[in-house]
């Protein structure tokens, strides 16, 4: 296994966004509206620093709004419900089916078994209960959480190259156009710089993993 990688580190920056992206804030932790929380945010390199900037920036206007009387919480959660739920239909599928071709309308597809696969192979199980797919990419980057949790502790028996092919074919392949169609949906939001973080630090955690 490669060096010199920052398993626990990357396993807490995957696991915060992987449960971010399957509850509402309302249902969840919400601090993510913390500036301090971004502040401590491992920056892996300079492209996900200017993210985790992005993430900071939001946090600091949403302390603003609070002032104002507003329920931060409340506006991240129905950002949450427009774009990953609906109705009537989620304004950015949050499953990688969706991308995998031109014009997919159903949620449930090759990609749904491969997650599905991967999980059993890892002894994991979705529970929750909203019944995702296996795909969704909350599901998909807590899969990897625990890949790297278990590179930190030496429970690790996954190969770097089976990572790094992971990263690759399934959450970085498909999350800039999903970014895209949350940022497009809602703009200067919330999980617009939360996915940005994200796939900024796939991209570093790909690069790690290939030298």
């Amino acid at each position: 296994m490669c060096k010199n990688i920052p398993w626990k580190t990357l396993s807490e920056a995957y696991a915060f966004v992987g449960n971010s992206l399957l509850k509402p804030m309302t249902m969840t932790s919400t601090i993510g509206l913390d500036p301090a929380f971004w502040e401590a945010f491992p920056a892996f390199d300079g492209a996900v620093a200017q993210a985790v900037e992005v993430c900071a920036c939001y946090a600091e206007e949403a302390g603003r709004r609070a002032e104002g009387g507003e329920d931060g919480p409340q506006r991240a959660s129905v950002e949450y419900t427009r774009l990953f739920v609906g109705p009537p239909s989620p304004a950015a599928a949050p499953w990688e089916t969706m991308y995998r071709g031109k014009d997919v309308t159903v949620g449930f597809g090759q990609a749904t078994f491969e997650m599905r696969e991967l999980l059993r192979e890892a002894g994991l199980e979705v529970r929750n209960a909203n019944n995702q797919y296996e795909d969704h990419m909350g599901i998909e980057l807590l899969y990897l959480s625990e890949l790297c949790r278990r590179e930190a502790t030496g429970e690790g028996a996954t190969e770097s190259a089976d990572i790094a092919a992971f990263i690759e074919q399934h959450p970085l392949a498909w999350i800039e156009p999903f970014l895209d169609r949350v940022s497009e949906a809602a703009p200067n939001g919330y999980f617009a710089g939360l996915l940005l973080v994200a796939q900024r630090v796939l991209e570093h955690h790909a690069r790690l993993l290939a030298r």
